[in-house]
């Protein structure tokens, strides 16, 4: 019910369903001809039951070829049955969605069938005097109509490779920020441990000479001296224990990134507290196969939120991804589903994906220690 709501929202729902009611009005409130090929006049019932049909294919959340195709023969009988100057506005309905579902050579193809088959109809059926330039003239509508549908289209699909391509660098910048820090925290701890820890080693042992000397046996402020050269020692070697314990990328904020550039979904997370411990190939795969999960959630799913799981169970990290959004019509294993296994296997693991609502996906791979 919700997809079906959202979808009567469209803009070209709203069109149509203008358009559908003003040729509605006219069949009702008309006086269609009976073709000569029928002995007897048509009840008023099949051609309002065919509009009826032509609204609820229309109107169908799931958007498929078939559907469409649906659509046009719906039109095309109802234009063989009544003899109505509106019924040719449907097939403008039907070539706007034309242009979103085959790619433009085979548009170009249903769109001269289905006008050689109105310029029949008008031809052969009705007899009309000019069929051709009424033929033409409603051609002109549905080129119009196609070729904005398509430029939305393009746009539509710009705008999501643009939006992808942002959250790709975004996502990719904090691990390249994550990986600068981390290069600097390490050359920052191995100068602490290799110069300040080799020369206050240096100065222990000097001060540990001073001691045994007769001179300076029994001085407070050299046993002083020796104690804090201590200290500080180990106050270094704290220092850089901890500089390197935070060598790991930061996993969630590069994936807060990599969703913000999105108005939608949203993304759900749920990371054990060790996920923050992966390694940098395990967060780039983990970051990869969220982002390729968000494309296909927002793109074909047309889904609110997407729900990521990062769990350790014993020697396994497991990931669980799924979404909210519709079920897919033709679902399938393309590029970016091979490209997500393939980044899972290449640390040993396995990648599995059903296709239903939601599109879940399940992946494993071993604990790296």
């Amino acid at each position: 019910m919700r997809e079906f709501l959202k979808s009567l929202w469209h803009p070209l729902s709203i069109a149509g369903l203008l358009a559908w009611s003003a040729i509605g009005l006219e069949l009702v409130r008309g006086r269609p001809i009976t073709p000569e090929w029928l002995a007897a006049p048509l009840p008023m019932a099949l051609p309002l039951a065919l509009h009826l049909l032509f609204l609820t294919l229309f109107l169908w959340p799931a958007k498929s070829r078939a559907v469409v195709l649906g659509q046009l023969a719906t039109a095309l009988l109802l234009m063989l049955l009544q003899r109505t100057g509106a019924l040719p506005i449907l097939l403008v309905i039907v070539m706007a969605q034309v242009t979103h579902l085959w790619p433009v050579r085979q548009a170009a193809l249903i769109f001269v069938a289905c006008n050689a088959l109105m310029y029949l109809i008008y031809a052969h059926v009705w007899h009309f005097v000019a069929p051709l330039t009424m033929t033409v003239m409603h051609m002109s509508f549905q080129a119009f109509a196609a070729v904005t549908s398509w430029y939305a289209v393009s746009a539509e699909r710009a705008r999501d490779a643009l939006a992808t391509i942002n959250a790709e660098l975004l996502g990719t910048r904090v691990l390249l920020d994550a990986g600068v820090r981390d290069s600097e925290r390490l050359r920052i701890s191995r100068e602490l441990h290799d110069v300040a820890g080799h020369k206050l080693t240096a100065l222990k042992l000097n001060l540990r000479a001073l001691q045994h000397k007769p001179a300076f046996a029994q001085t407070a402020e050299l046993d002083l001296a020796a104690e804090l050269a201590d200290e500080l020692l180990q106050d270094i070697r704290a220092v850089v224990q901890q500089l390197r314990l935070h060598d790991d990328p930061p996993l969630r904020e590069a994936l807060a990134a990599l969703v913000q550039p999105m108005p939608r979904p949203a993304l759900v997370l749920e990371l054990d507290d060790e996920a923050e411990h992966l390694s940098m190939a395990e967060t780039e795969v983990v970051l990869r196969c969220v982002q390729e999960a968000l494309t296909n959630a927002a793109r074909h799913a047309d889904a609110d939120r997407l729900h990521v799981r990062l769990r350790r169970v014993g020697p396994y990290w497991w990931m669980d991804i799924h979404d909210d959004g519709k079920a897919l019509p033709k679902p399938g294993q393309g590029n970016g589903l091979n490209g997500m296994r393939e980044r899972i296997e290449a640390l040993g693991g396995q990648l599995e994906w059903r296709a239903a609502r939601g599109m879940p996906l399940s992946a494993h791979w071993p604990v790296r220690e």
